[in-house]
């Protein structure tokens, strides 16, 4: 097993993330929220763009899942959706790199097989975590032989936006851990320590929490609602 898979089992990955329209949107900002997380007993750092990750990497000695989010006007898929992000993100190298791994349109119609296949041609010693949504995302990120999948996008696509991860004892995960031959960590919505636990409990192999800890607008928000 990787030095990434022993160093995060059964922990907590932090996701430090903060968009353009967002207050926190700074690179030196999410270097601290990262150095807050590893002091606080963070096992890895979830990651957007080249220019947060390289000042991440400056300050925390965590393995780091890197992504690059970016817009395109013909997919909906946005997170490290073509191989110009992986070139991107090969630059300074994180210790994984996540993309999305759902069944919708690619970027300029590529398939998710060709796009995989591009990549471990290119760096044939990069870690790929699937981000899915659905089993049948799942059940093909495994045949892909990615080296884990991640819950990220369930809830988050058309298909499933009426479904939450925590559902009947996170049901979803639990069919994930038995349909797949490889590593499953649990992310999306992943609000509380107690659920953290539970993900854990089911069999994933770590846990991925990021507005929960990095994001104060929303936890902000989260009190407002419920004291409404």
């Amino acid at each position: 097993m990787s030095n990434f898979f022993t160093r995060t089992k059964g922990g907590l990955i932090v996701s430090c993330q903060a968009l353009e329209n967002e207050p926190l949107h700074s690179d030196f900002i999410m270097s601290r929220m990262a150095l807050a997380a590893e002091q606080g007993g963070a096992f890895g750092i979830r990651a957007n763009s080249v220019k947060d990750i390289s000042e991440i990497k400056k300050t925390v000695n965590l393995p780091i899942i890197g992504i690059v989010k970016r817009d395109y006007d013909d997919s909906e898929v946005f997170i490290t959706a073509t191989i110009g992000e992986v070139d991107e993100l090969m630059t300074i190298a994180p210790d994984m790199i996540a993309i999305d791994a759902t069944d919708r349109t690619r970027p300029n119609s590529e398939t998710l097989e060709d796009f995989v296949i591009s990549i471990r041609s290119k760096y044939p010693d990069v870690l790929l975590m699937a981000d899915i949504s659905t089993l049948d995302d799942a059940l093909e990120a495994d045949r892909l032989e990615f080296d884990c999948i991640s819950s990220t996008l369930h809830g988050y696509t058309e298909n499933t936006k009426d479904s939450k991860l925590f559902s009947n004892d996170f049901q979803f995960i639990k069919e994930l851990l038995d349909a797949v031959t490889i590593p499953v960590i649990a992310e999306g919505n992943v609000e509380t320590p107690e659920m953290a636990k539970r993900c854990l409990d089911v069999g994933c192999h770590a846990v991925v929490v990021g507005g929960a800890i990095t994001r104060p607008k929303q936890i902000t928000e989260r009190f407002i609602t419920a004291m409404k």
